[in-house]
């Protein structure tokens, strides 16, 4: 076994050997709670949910840590917003809502969001606001260790001195003198203006609670020294891999790795990053309409059709959503709902247990290459389509292999069917009874050359969305989709 990640620091794929052995740290960017979570925000979620699966399964304890930044510039505009006249209202929106309860209702949707999609809760979760002495403390380091410095116009801000660390820009692969300057604070107080903010001064009109007691002055952190605090607090100075969105490697993951580096840390040995969604070939855009939500998504098609077509790309390409993709992510989920269904009724004592059970090479190596998801689809349905054809043969051995190495493979891929509440589980069951009845019934007729019933039963299963299949072994039934 090798695994193999793609690292953009080095920009290239380099075999992964975690700092401690059979433990892997990660860290990945979570939500700034400014809004309803967008496509972009779930897709990348599900990559590293998906890169989390994989690691467990071949053996590592892992540590996720996926943060909430609940203090932001964004965060304050909206919540201003909702206070004056021309605010706007959007789904969920309050007028007049205080800036943490903003931050709290969209922290709650995100969360709402993943956990529908399957996406599972990391080990530690922490919230930016929670991790003001952390954020004091490297602010201390940097200034000792002269690579940041109190503003030069008494604001109370603090910046990142970029001309004293000559790595400065190695992430991104840009020279100093090409990039931009900063844009997260006024410029007047800066040595130069690609310095960025590690701590904000409080400003007139800015909430009081928006506001804390500092070396430098009452204010608040700047975003990027957010992630560096909140890391080495739960995964120590040097960790495994850190990821988020492709968009975040400027400026925040390089403003993030110059910091920390700069403070004597070892920071991330690998950085992970994930690709766009795309609309049509197009970047997603509110002003020219063509963007979709999760929520949108999950109106048109259930959770786990969602989460296979936000999931089925290599992490690190485009997606592309087009209005025949999630109709297409549809067909495969049910092509594999339908094996696991028909075996589960031949078969009833095999796929419970998976515990030991394991996946196919193809499979393997596939996830072993960098996450090369399209690749271990490919070994996915290639086991449906051969544990159908066993099934078909009644060679019920190899179908049953099949079967677990399925059940095994959507696992892994967090495509199981999620538990259903009692009530749901207990209206299934009796469901379950009573198609089985009819069916018995229709198999009676059918024996007794009684065409008439047998197509009456048929056609009272099919009015009520239940879709009869005659097989080799019988007669198998499903509900009818969409």
């Amino acid at each position: 076994m090798t695994l193999r990640f793609y690292d953009t620091a080095s920009a290239e794929v380099r075999d992964f050997v975690p700092l401690v052995p059979g433990n892997v740290s990660l860290y990945y960017c979570g939500a700034t709670v400014q809004g309803m979570p967008h496509v972009g925000h779930i897709r990348s979620a599900i990559a590293f949910d998906q890169l989390t699966r994989w690691l467990q399964y071949r053996g590592f304890r892992v540590t996720a840590v996926r943060n909430v930044t609940d203090i932001d510039d964004k965060i304050l505009a909206k919540s201003a917003a909702s206070f004056g006249p021309d605010f706007e209202d959007e789904p969920g929106a309050l007028r007049n809502e205080e800036w943490w309860a903003l931050a709290y209702r969209y922290e709650q949707e995100f969360l709402k969001a993943y956990d529908t999609l399957g996406v599972s809760r990391p080990t530690y979760e922490p919230r930016a606001t929670g991790h003001i002495p952390e954020m004091h403390a490297l602010i201390q380091q940097l200034i000792d260790r002269g690579h940041a410095y109190p503003a030069l116009d008494d604001s109370g801000d603090v910046y990142f001195d970029v001309r004293s660390w000559s790595k400065y820009g190695t992430l991104t692969r840009q020279k100093l003198d090409d990039m931009q300057g900063a844009p997260d604070a006024d410029p007047r107080g800066k040595k130069d203006p690609r310095d960025f903010a590690l701590w904000k001064g409080y400003k007139e009109g800015e909430p009081t609670t928006a506001s804390w007691a500092s070396p430098w002055g009452p204010g608040r952190p700047g975003w990027h020294l957010e992630c560096s605090a909140m890391v080495t607090k739960y995964l120590g100075a040097e960790f495994d891999i850190h990821g988020g969105g492709l968009d975040l490697r400027f400026p925040h993951h390089e403003n993030e790795m110059a910091q920390s580096q700069a403070a004597g840390h070892g920071f991330a040995n690998f950085w992970m990053h994930n690709g766009m969604v795309t609309y049509a070939g197009e970047k997603m855009s509110k002003s020219i309409g063509n963007t979709v939500s999760p929520a949108e998504m999950l109106e048109l098609a259930p959770p786990r059709v969602v989460r296979y077509y936000l999931g089925q790309a290599q992490y690190r390409s485009v997606l592309d959503y087009q209005p025949t993709s999630l109709p297409e992510a549809a067909a495969a989920v049910e092509r594999i709902d339908g094996f696991l269904t028909r075996a589960g009724r031949i078969l009833p004592d095999a796929g419970t247990d998976t515990s030991a059970a394991s996946v196919p090479e193809a499979f393997a190596s596939a996830m072993d290459d960098d996450l090369n998801v399209p690749q271990a689809l490919a070994a996915l349905h290639e086991t449906v389509r051969a544990g159908n054809t066993a099934l078909t043969d009644g060679d019920l051995d190899a179908a049953g292999q099949a079967l677990a190495s399925v059940t095994a493979m959507v696992d892994v891929l967090g495509l199981n069917a999620t538990a259903t509440p009692a009530a749901d589980e207990q209206a299934n069951t009796a469901l379950g009874v009573l198609v089985e009845a009819q069916l018995a019934a229709r198999a009676g007729a059918r024996a007794a050359k009684d065409w008439a019933a047998s197509d009456a039963i048929r056609d009272t299963l099919t009015a009520a969305g239940v879709v009869v299949e005659d097989g080799p072994d019988g007669a198998s039934w499903s509900l009818k989709r969409g």
